[in-house]
């Protein structure tokens, strides 16, 4: 297959993709292509479309590639999609319940319990169902309670490459005492 063909190809695999592809599934797609070539060619479709300024970007998420539209186009982005009901949309409780859990994982849900105070059963149902997290394991205490980590839809969902993307929890702007005592919860 010709250069300019792998190219089109993998532009059109990531244009069609609603997840990220990883190499390995395009060099599946492109009959064992090597994977330095398929990254190779990624990037340079990553820099022809920010050099050019096109209306998409590729970027790397949960270990894999997609096309998403660039971000400064989001006021316009906005007033297309005004009105549409965002079914994705993760409550209070469930963005905080998940950040708990990304900060601290693997954890069980009476600790999860114990650092919001309230119950979460609802909660990490919703974020097993919507992929958001999994079970990791079992703790070694009475019960073997179930313990969870987030997944690779976590990543996905939130645009990130892996975990140590995630903002640090110093960076927060909390008030000085309020800080102190969310990182003394998250840092145990």
């Amino acid at each position: 297959m010709a250069e300019n063909n792998i190219k089109a190809v993998i532009e059109a695999l990531l244009f069609s993709s609603d997840k990220p592809l990883l190499i390995e599934q395009i060099r599946k797609i492109l009959d064992n292509l090597d994977g330095s070539q398929i990254r190779k060619t990624i990037e340079e479709l990553k820099l022809e479309y920010e050099q050019f300024n096109r209306g998409m970007r590729i970027y790397e998420v949960a270990g894999g590639f997609q096309m998403i539209a660039a971000s400064h186009f989001s006021t316009f982005l906005k007033k297309l999609f005004k009105g549409v009901e965002h079914s994705e949309r993760l409550s209070k409780p469930a963005l905080e319940t998940l950040a708990i859990i990304a900060y601290k994982q693997p954890l069980s849900k009476l600790a999860i319990e114990s650092l919001r105070k309230v119950n979460v059963d609802g909660v990490v149902s919703t974020l097993l169902d919507r992929n958001l997290i999994r079970v990791t394991g079992r703790k070694k205490a009475p019960g073997r309670p179930k313990v969870y980590g987030t997944t690779r839809g976590f990543l996905e969902y939130f645009g990130l490459k892996s975990l140590e993307e995630l903002p640090k929890i110093e960076n927060f702007p909390l008030p000085t005492e309020k800080q102190e005592q969310v990182l003394e919860k998250i840092q145990g």
